[in-house]
């Protein structure tokens, strides 16, 4: 670097350094994305003193042409903020091309997921141990009505802990679920799902001492009254382990994944998931749209005439 703009950088870091203590590591980084940068703009006939909102919109363009993750590319755009702040600050440029420039937008994650092999694995392993008599009977079952529960429902793992006693009175293949700001709504339950409750509900009624009976159907000595999400989720990660499951993937969440995605899998309409789920908003249950994309991809290759005419001239 020869110009001006060169040792404007070098200004820009020493301020860094001085004024702010920023570690080696960190000046570094910041030399390498402001010299990056700057050899960009040279290439476009201008100089980080002369550059304008246009040159550096073009820049996060190229950035993303060669491949530079979201976050990378925030990260750049982060140095040149500072950067040109410091020269707007200094009086070494009148404005701040910077300012209006826009974040590039990360790429929403895809929800961890089990495989319908992984879901029935852990659910025959806690169904195995629930047959078991003994000490903690009651325990296993209750883990399988859990699972049963939230498996068949997709239920938030809070709206599964906090499910009030009354749900065992309840008769037929619903189950009403008051979820985030009080709202209702109607999930069917599966056969299995219904058999284990039974069996729970039984099992804890017969265990029951006298004095005032639990208003929740997974009660607990903790101050809520009922099973913690934490207490849940670790005791979900032990059946994973027997079952010869990776423990690291699977929580309540990811079976609610599991519930919303393998009913799309099979047929099932985004907007009824979307009831089920009970989210407000149907952008927040698209996330599964991928495999949807994928089933569609994978039924057009199998029944597309034109698919299977290029299938047999391979």
């Amino acid at each position: 670097m020869k110009d001006l703009s060169a040792a404007h950088i070098e200004a820009f870091l020493e301020m860094l350094s001085a004024e702010r203590g920023a570690a080696e590591n960190t000046l570094q980084s910041y030399r390498r994305d402001l010299d990056d940068l700057y050899d960009f703009l040279i290439a476009q006939k201008t100089s980080p003193l002369a550059a304008q909102n246009t040159h550096l919109s073009a820049y996060l363009g190229n950035l993303s042409k060669r491949g530079f993750a979201a976050s990378s590319q925030a990260r750049r755009l982060s140095a040149m903020r500072q950067f040109y702040k410091f020269l707007y600050a200094e009086g070494l440029r009148g404005d701040d091309p910077s300012t209006i420039l826009d974040a590039p937008k990360k790429a929403r994650a895809l929800p961890k997921n089990m495989s319908e092999e992984d879901v029935t694995r852990l659910l025959e392993r806690a169904t195995l141990e629930a047959a078991e008599p003994g000490n903690g009977h009651l325990s296993r079952l209750r883990m399988l009505a859990l699972l049963e529960l939230l498996y068949a429902t997709g239920m938030r793992v809070s709206e599964l802990v906090s499910l009030p006693l009354k749900v065992l009175e309840q008769d037929g293949r619903f189950l009403m679920i008051r979820g985030k700001g009080n709202k209702e709504r109607l999930v069917p339950l599966s056969r299995s799902a219904i058999a284990a409750m039974k069996a729970y509900g039984e099992a804890r009624r017969a265990a029951e001492t006298e004095g005032e009976e639990s208003p929740w159907l997974f009660p607990s000595y903790g101050s809520a009254g009922y099973l913690p999400r934490q207490v849940f989720a670790r005791d979900l990660k032990g059946v994973a382990a027997r079952a010869g499951l990776k423990t690291a993937s699977i929580s309540p969440h990811v079976m609610r994944h599991a519930f919303a995605s393998h009913l799309l899998a099979n047929g099932a309409d985004l907007r009824v998931v979307q009831e089920l789920l009970g989210h407000s908003d149907i952008s927040t249950t698209q996330i599964y749209t991928h495999v949807l994309e994928e089933r569609l991809r994978q039924l057009v290759e199998t029944h597309h005439p034109l698919a299977k005419e290029a299938k047999n001239r391979e």
